[in-house]
């Protein structure tokens, strides 16, 4: 039972569009990326981020049109002028407020028209903007207020500050909390108090005298002229301060106080809840305790109501009577922008929703719009005494709640709400006004008896208006057969007319009524209706006429004088065979139904037993056994269409054979005299059969019975109609064994017997026109996996599943909201079927990404686990895969993502393919990472690769030996050169990863947490080897300088041959990323042999490199390092020593 709010529960919060699908395609909804602000105009979503940029979405459809970017760090305040779209102003959290011109209307480029740097180094709490000139307030943490005016010639005159000249207007005691601004007053609230500044005489003065301690909003809310207290523009306005214990100030447009609001007690009413198709309604009307908040934020909603929230809920005050309109639970809200009666709310997560502020007859109006049917019920019988109230009769007629009714009757809803709802229906109070004026009608016009039978008999007086009414039948008729004759006379003009007619009339009957779905109380226009009136006329006359004809014919077989009775018998001949074809069909349907009954639990039977279960021949035969009976019962007429098109085959070759010469029919596969038939089950293959065939029967030799012949023969081999319903209803035991047997037959691969064909192709058109056939039997979830483990490599199958499943939700409304082209709607509408039907879902989403394309498959991971990688991988291209599966990994936190990605290869083998997918696509070219014969490029690893979070986390996932092989050797094909030296260190391939290192030329790559760090003497000795041929190789001209100790002046000034330039550079150059290389990441001989001395000391490296033969003398910067080394060596080890004396002579004193 639902429960019922109070009379006084008027107005709703409701969420009518979800945005999850908008931030995840601005990719707002990673954890690097945040939203951090947003504000809302008539026109524009605003939304700030952590990396400085403004995203602008047009509300209108929620498409982003701009993006606006800003190098002074992240964005932390936004708002849009009030009075001209194009001004915004943005505070980012270096203190700078940037106001752009967007240009929107003159179509422009977007420019900046002004910077301030007034509040360097503060934060900047708060933006409001001038209500008539282009000038924006700004308050920081400091305390410091000041004004930004831009050069606009939309500007208006306005007087400038005198006493502050340097767009500094005061410096208050603390933080500034909220900023407003209305004709000519800023109102100022910081953490104490609240000020209120005349702009133009440049006067200031405190609003209230009691401090507070904490963040307290105000604003002002606009009144009407001549409002409630004083006369005049101004004086009516008035402004609400925030105070703490759940108060409320009430102050005159000058600061004076008039009133304190008490809400404290008043917020013991239950939480209303928020109305939402993500959600159940939860109302607990048990739920009474005060509420002592502190209202850190005040904004005005629909210039009637005061807004503020908490953490966890919304509240909305009406100040001019002091009572609480309504309060919601929404968790987490960080921050809302407010338009009128639409709320934008920042959550802590980073979400974001859209509320709207609507009576509950509007709520319900727009619920039953969007086919909301049981959510819509929720809120009638939830807020019934609004509903019930004769106001709510403009938004929520009796016939739109019959309509409803009458929905949820058809729908798998509950029987408890639908006779609620009825039971409110019953409730419903007339309109007033009609009765009034019914009565008001009655009395002035006319008089009435009551008889004894209860029967009002009314008594028009003479010349009243029922008099006239009477009298103007007569004129109306006259009229409505005036306007037929003006309608034919203007259908004749064409059909182009006739047509915008309709579309004009059309259009000004949903301008009268905004209800845009096709029902029966919908008011029509009164051409349309004489067309109604005219068309019901038409099919009156036709349908009578024909009946006139049938007994004229009929009175043909009569009998007459001249024949006798020989009419009768004719008559009796030609009913007759029609009534006993009738009766021996239902017969015959019966004797099959029985049949197949004894044939299934036969069936049943025999499976039962394990040895016929588990043995696949057996199991095989008794199938076969009772195919032929399912077939010849449910299917009865396509089993007679095989039989007949095989003899038209037959026929069809020997028409063939004998006319094949005349035509000059040749083929090179087939003897002479034989033709091939086309007998696949493929659209595609038999059109193609068709033409080809049509091609060579052009000759005039042929007749035409021939070729229809074979055209018949070649369409009824097209692919069967899925048949999604049962044929004839069965009962429910025996459809349930029908349907276990089915499923196992298809599992089976449906075998023919050993007779039939053994063709792997032949098999695979058995298995479709028999799922196409009997898809009204099988189990749509089992049928999905079967396609899935068994018949993953013949894609037709699933194709034949897909048809059968577009087949089967072509009824629902879901597929009417998808074809109007609106991906944001139809998104919902699918969020709105949860619990989801894995199936159902797949086929609605097949015909959604037939629509958007990638567009769509982006917004796919919210239907994970129901919808799985596997089923959007068969169902997408595959460039359009990969960003499903990106979103996807990236759904989820960070330190989460490797192990989901891992419970997402099943099998195996899909790591392999889509490491090769993110490899392919988005991904630099391959000629500019490799050389001619397959080496790195100088510098290729800094490539920016599409998917490389993806492939990061591929390839670090747990494998054996051979995938991992296999994976280096696609990273090094494709020129992913990070992650082929993360394998190469998997696999302990050194020797490759230090050549590979060399080749790129970077010596971070040997860095940690992730560089290859050489671990022994050996390979270091390996690394300097390897440096020193690649620079060899690389600068051959400066071949004779490779030891490391015949380094000249020349090497420190460029032109040495330890450096790894020259050719290596000219590469980077054309196919790096480019630019010069940066000379401190570059390899050389020189920087690994001083890195070698860091590590193990120089003495010890200067004796290893005397055994690799290298010599002992250093060019001078290396000859200072090496110096400073070994200083630095000596003092720690004296360090050591001092430590280990010390030590030890603790240790002896406490011995003894």
């Amino acid at each position: 039972m639902i429960p019922v709010v109070p009379e006084t529960c008027t107005h709703v919060l409701a969420e009518f569009d979800c945005l999850d699908p908008l931030l995840s395609a601005l990719r707002l909804d990673a954890n690097r990326l945040k939203c951090t602000c947003l504000a809302a105009s008539r026109k524009w979503l605003a939304l700030g981020n952590s990396a400085g940029g403004l995203h602008l979405i047009q509300k209108d459809g929620w498409k982003q049109r701009l993006i606006l970017t800003h190098k002074e760090g992240s964005i932390t305040q936004v708002a849009c002028c009030p009075h001209d779209e194009d001004f915004l102003a943005v505070a980012t959290s270096d203190g700078a407020v940037v106001v752009w011109d967007l240009q929107v209307e003159r179509r422009g480029r977007p420019e900046r028209a002004c910077v301030s740097w007034e509040h360097r180094g503060q934060t900047i709490t708060a933006l409001c903007w001038d209500t008539v000139a282009v000038r924006v307030f700004i308050g920081d943490a400091g305390g410091k207020v000041s004004f930004v005016r831009t050069g606009s010639s939309k500007l208006g005159k306005g007087s400038a500050f005198v006493i502050f000249p340097v767009q500094t207007i005061t410096t208050v005691d603390s933080r500034v909390v909220q900023l407003g601004y209305l004709e000519g007053r800023l109102l100022v609230s910081s953490l104490s108090r609240c000020y209120l500044c005349d702009t133009e005489r440049e006067k200031f003065w405190r609003v209230g005298n009691k401090e507070r301690d904490g963040e307290y909003g105000a604003c002002f809310l606009p009144q009407q002229q001549g409002g409630l207290r004083g006369q005049g523009s101004g004086a009516a306005h008035l402004l609400y301060c925030a105070r703490p214990g759940s108060r409320v100030w009430e102050a005159s447009f000058n600061g004076d106080v008039l009133s304190t609001h008490q809400f404290k007690q008043l917020l013991t009413c239950p939480a209303l809840p928020l109305i939402s198709s993500k959600s159940e309604l939860q109302y607990n009307p048990e739920q009474k305790s005060p509420q002592s908040l502190a209202f850190s934020r005040l904004l005005s909603v629909s210039d009637q109501h005061l807004l503020t929230w908490t953490q966890f809920a919304i509240y909305i005050f009406t100040p001019q009577n002091g009572q609480v309109l309504l309060w919601t639970e929404v968790k987490d809200v960080v921050e809302v922008a407010v338009f009128r009666n639409e709320l934008f709310c920042l959550h802590g997560d980073g979400r974001l929703s859209h509320l709207s502020l609507l009576p509950v007859e509007r709520c319900v109006e727009r619920l039953v719009k969007r086919e909301s049917w049981i959510l819509a019920a929720t809120v009638c019988c939830m807020f019934q005494h609004a509903i019930t109230s004769c106001r709510a009769r403009k938004f929520v007629p009796l016939e739109r709640l019959e309509y409803l009714k009458a929905e949820l009757s058809s729908s798998s809803s509950s029987q408890q709400l639908t006779d609620q709802l009825e039971d409110v229906i019953s409730k419903l109070e007339p309109l007033d006004s009609a009765c009034s004026s019914r009565r008001s009608s009655i009395s002035s016009h006319e008089s009435f008896s009551v008889m004894d039978s209860g029967i009002y008999r009314v008594i028009s007086r003479k010349g009243s208006q029922s008099d006239e009414d009477d009298g103007s039948l007569i004129s109306q008729s006259v009229l409505e057969e005036e306007r037929m004759k003006e309608f034919a006379q203007e259908e004749e003009q064409g059909e182009h007319d006739s047509q915008s007619c309709v579309r004009v009339e059309g259009d000004k009957c949903d301008l009268g009524l905004q209800f845009h779905l096709p029902l029966s109380f919908r008011p029509k226009p009164p051409r349309i209706a004489l067309q109604a009136v005219k068309d019901s006329v038409s099919s009156f006359v036709k349908k009578t006429t024909e009946k006139i004809n049938t007994l004229q014919m009929s009175s043909d077989l009569w009998a007459r004088p001249d024949h006798g009775g020989q009419g009768e018998v004719t008559a009796s001949l030609t009913s007759y065979p029609e009534e006993v074809d009738t009766d021996f069909r239902a017969t015959t349907e019966h004797d099959d139904l029985q049949e197949l009954r004894a044939a299934t639990r036969k069936a049943i039977s025999q499976i039962q037993d394990p040895s016929v279960l588990l043995d696949p021949v057996c199991l095989t035969e008794v199938l076969l056994e009772w195919v032929p009976i399912l077939k010849r019962a449910l299917a009865p007429e396509d089993h007679i269409s095989t039989e007949r098109n095989d003899k038209e085959k037959k026929e069809g070759k020997k028409i063939l054979d004998m006319t094949q010469t005349p035509l000059g029919y040749k083929d090179s596969d087939t003897q002479p005299g034989q033709t091939t038939f086309p007998e696949s089950d493929s659209s595609a293959e038999s059109g193609t059969d068709t033409d080809h065939f049509s091609a060579h029967m052009e000759g005039p030799d042929i007749p035409e019975n021939v070729l229809s012949r074979h055209l018949h023969v070649t369409v009824s081999s097209t692919p069967l109609v899925a048949t999604v319903k049962l044929p004839r209803p069965l009962p429910s035991d025996l459809q349930h064994d029908l349907s276990q047997l089915a499923c196992l037959y298809l599992d089976l691969g449906c075998p023919c017997g050993a007779e039939g064909s053994r063709g792997v192709d032949e098999g695979v058109e058995r298995v479709c026109v028999f799922l196409r056939r009997f898809f009204f039997l099988l189990d749509q979830d089992r049928v999905k996996k079967t396609c899935a483990m068994r018949y993953r490599e013949q894609p037709e199958v699933r194709q034949a599943f897909i048809s059968c499943m577009l087949e089967f939700t072509q009824v629902s409304k879901v597929v009417d909201v998808i074809q109007k082209g609106d991906l944001l709607r139809s998104l919902r509408c699918l969020r709105e079927l949860q619990p989801w039907n894995a199936t159902v879902l797949l086929s609605h989403l097949y015909r959604v990404y037939e629509k958007h394309g990638e567009a769509a498959v982006r917004a796919y991971p919210q239907f994970y686990p129901t919808l799985l990688p596997s089923d959007v991988m068969a169902m997408v291209q595959p460039s359009h895969f990969l960003p499903y599966l990106d979103n996807l990994v990236q759904s989820h936190p960070e330190e989460q993502r490797l192990s989901f990605l891992g419970s997402l290869l099943q099998p195996e083998t899909l790591r392999q393919d889509w490491l090769e997918l993110a490899l392919t696509h988005d991904a630099p070219q391959r000629d500019d990472a490799l050389t001619t014969d397959g080496h790195p490029k100088w510098h290729s690893h800094y490539f920016c690769w599409g998917y490389g979070r993806l492939l990061a986390l591929l390839i670090r996932l747990p494998a054996d030996a051979a995938s991992k092989q296999k994976m280096l050797e696609s990273c090094r094909s494709r020129g992913y050169w990070l992650g082929y030296l993360y394998l190469c260190n998997e696999l302990h391939c050194r020797r490759e990863a230090f050549s590979t290192i060399c080749r790129l030329d970077d010596i971070g790559l040997l860095e940690e947490p992730d560089g290859t760090v050489p671990q022994t003497m050996e390979e270091w000795m390996l690394l300097i080897q390897l440096c020193q041929q690649h620079c060899n190789t690389t600068s051959p001209s400066n071949s004779a300088t490779t030891s490391i100790l015949s380094s000249t002046t020349s090497a420190a000034n460029g032109t040495g041959a330890l450096t790894c330039t020259g050719a290596t550079n000219g590469e980077g150059s054309n196919g790096g990323p480019g630019g010069p290389a940066d000379p401190s990441s570059q390899m050389s001989v020189e920087k690994v042999t001083l890195r070698l001395a860091r590590v193990v000391g120089p003495d010890r490296a200067l004796a290893a490199l005397q055994e690799c033969g290298l010599q002992s003398e250093l060019s001078p910067h290396s000859t200072l390092v090496w110096e400073l080394l070994r200083v630095a060596e000596k003092r720690q080890r004296a360090l050591i020593q001092t430590m280990l004396e010390r030590c030890d002579r603790f240790l002896w004193s406490q011995h003894a």
